[in-house]
């Protein structure tokens, strides 16, 4: 699949309903659908890991959970109970901090709705893009029942990203105003706060034209011990959660 095809790919998919969904605030966007594991081979629910799923769309309230839809369904085919959390946005109530109580709420919700039906009561946290950068996140949380981190393509160094002016500046809209922004980007920057003793594997398309692989990789330098990176040389931004595509299977060859 040539990089230029890789959104369309993914948009061109139909959104797949939950089995239910969970409120965890008051808020419309504070919620999470819930997907059961589906049943394998024997005829029984086989049972994975617990996976959150973190969409993302640079924290812009324009861009919802619903592409993400179709792999939360991929998962749940592999036995896995998924989570596909929504969160307020930029645009619609969101931005720091409401964005990352969100994360951590959802989360915790999810864990609650779906640990009995997991081989694993922990929580594996998947994000996508901005996702990705909520993921490392929330990982870092004291108490957090996350127990692994696949970030996709993650917005890793914030303070990269915002140097770089990535998406119009998308990281000036998700911090606020100027007066403190610099105290807001340290505090939310997952370089400086790597989760403590959660292995993190960070998936990145070489020719990313969105979020551009080079942020992973000062990450990974950054934090050596804890996190494996693994480059998909060719590979652009929205295949890794397109269900079908190759660098998909090596997704969810990651969470098996």
């Amino acid at each position: 699949m040539r990089v230029a095809d890789e959104e369309p790919a993914l948009l061109g998919l139909a959104p797949v309903a939950p089995d239910r969904t969970v409120a965890y605030g008051p808020h419309p966007d504070q919620i999470v659908d819930i997907y059961e594991p589906r049943a394998g081979d024997g005829g029984r629910a086989a049972r994975g890991p617990l996976v959150v799923l973190l969409h993302g769309g640079f924290w812009r309230a324009a861009y919802d959970r619903r592409h993400l839809s179709p792999l939360a369904a991929e998962l749940a085919g592999h036995g896995m109970p998924v989570a596909l959390a929504e969160y307020r946005r930029v645009g619609a109530g969101g931005g720091a901090p409401q964005t990352f109580e969100d994360v951590t709420a959802a989360v915790g919700a999810a864990h609650t709705a779906l640990a009995k039906t997991a081989a694993d009561p922990g929580v594996v946290l998947v994000g996508h893009s901005a996702g990705g950068h909520l993921a490392l996140l929330a990982a870092a949380r004291p108490g957090t029942p996350v127990t692994r981190v696949l970030a996709v393509a993650p917005v890793a160094d914030l303070a990269r990203a915002h140097e770089l002016g990535l998406s119009d500046g998308a990281v000036a809209e998700l911090l606020g105003d100027a007066p403190g922004r610099a105290e807001r980007l340290a505090a939310a920057d997952p370089v400086r706060h790597p989760p403590s003793g959660i292995p993190v594997t960070i998936l990145h398309g070489t020719e990313d034209p969105e979020v551009p692989v080079d942020l992973s990789r000062r990450y990974a330098a950054r934090h050596p011990g804890s996190t494996e990176l693994r480059e998909l040389p060719g590979v652009g931004h929205y295949a890794p959660i397109t269900p079908g595509s190759p660098s998909c299977h090596t997704l969810v060859g990651c969470l098996s």
